[in-house]
């Protein structure tokens, strides 16, 4: 195969779901967004649903449509970025339940779906999405009057158990849901780590089920194995790739592997990023190009069929570091050529 091989480890998932849960005394839902973070929405969501999540949460109504198909009627199906323009028969029709976070789009919603279920979302001081404290003011005895499934806001610096912002929303969060007769929500993966009084009635867990940070004892779930095309010798002083931006220094046996940028494989981390060979470590060397990377293979005893750059020796976390980003980007980027399978 010409293709690299993306392992999803569906025990693995449910084993951090099922830990997560355990964390707490209220009821976990699953965030399966970005195609289950780039793991794949529907077999995701359908496993979690078989281990008992009656709860799932998506940033778009187009997410919650697909996901409607994959796991029928049941399931709450909650969207993140509200109700939008154009959005009202999809969300009837695929009884979806909106988190709105303006006023426009609470009364879009009561006017054309009334009596329809819905969620409220809160901003308590990360200023991305969610009524602002006037806003939330102004609606909240007519929000309280619709029966709302959800009131959630959302933790900024969750993934620091330091950060003093995290007092401080849990504070406001507090303050403008006092007295409401609803489910609260406020933590997801990080805010389940920060304890009880993040938790309230429901958590959203994310990147934790998929076996990223800052869950550190969350089980590994992706791994991803890359063919490799071609070996050859190169010679000391000979150059590998683009812009001649790696030399042998000594004679080198180099890997050409089948994957690269458009595969999600972050072109920036090349300088500093790895693979492996079973226990053996292999430097990734010169530019990671859009369909190819070279490794410098010369140390392994034999040649390689294939190449791991996600695996038992190396995390998603770890990966990203390479790229100066976050496991979630490394996740989400994973590209469609890949052949996925579920174990």
């Amino acid at each position: 195969m010409a293709t690299g091989i993306l392992t999803i480890d569906i025990d693995a998932l449910i084993s951090n779901w099922k830990a997560l849960d355990s964390m707490t005394n209220c009821e976990t839902a699953a965030v399966v967004k970005a195609d289950g973070y780039g793991l794949g929405a529907d077999r995701v969501a359908r496993a979690l649903a078989h281990a008992g999540v009656r709860k799932f949460f998506v940033a778009a109504t187009e997410e919650g449509a697909s996901l409607r198909q994959a796991l029928g009627p049941g399931p709450e199906i909650s969207v993140f970025s509200g109700h939008m323009a154009g959005d009202t028969d999809m969300i009837s029709d695929m009884q979806l339940t909106p988190m709105l976070n303006s006023i426009d789009q609470m009364l879009r919603h009561v006017e054309a779906l009334p009596g329809a279920p819905f969620g409220v979302q809160l901003d308590t001081g990360m200023n991305r999405l969610g009524m602002e404290a006037g806003e939330w003011a102004a609606v909240r005895d007519l929000v309280v009057s619709q029966n709302p499934t959800l009131i959630m806001s959302h933790l900024a610096c969750a993934d620091d158990p330091e950060h003093p912002m995290n007092p401080t929303q849990l504070r406001v969060f507090n303050e403008m849901t006092q007295g409401v007769d609803a489910p609260r929500s406020l933590a997801a993966t990080g805010g389940i780590l920060l304890g009880d009084d993040y938790h309230f009635d429901l958590t959203r867990p994310g990147i934790g089920l998929y076996g990223g940070m800052p869950y550190i004892e969350a089980l590994p779930v992706a791994g991803l194995s890359v063919p490799v095309i071609q070996i050859r010798d190169v010679e000391e002083g000979e150059t590998v790739g683009y812009s001649n931006t790696w030399m042998a220094d000594r004679p080198s046996r180099v890997a050409t592997i089948a994957a690269g940028y458009a595969d999600g494989i972050i072109r920036g981390m090349g300088e500093k990023a790895w693979v492996h060979s079973g226990d053996t470590a292999c430097k990734i060397i010169g530019r990671i190009s859009m369909d190819m990377i070279g490794v410098d293979v010369t140390d392994l005893s034999e040649e390689p069929s294939h190449l791991d750059l996600i695996g038992p020796h190396q995390s998603v976390d770890t990966v990203a570091a390479a790229a100066d980003t976050i496991g979630y980007e490394i996740l989400t980027s994973l590209g469609a050529r890949y052949t996925r399978r579920y174990k």
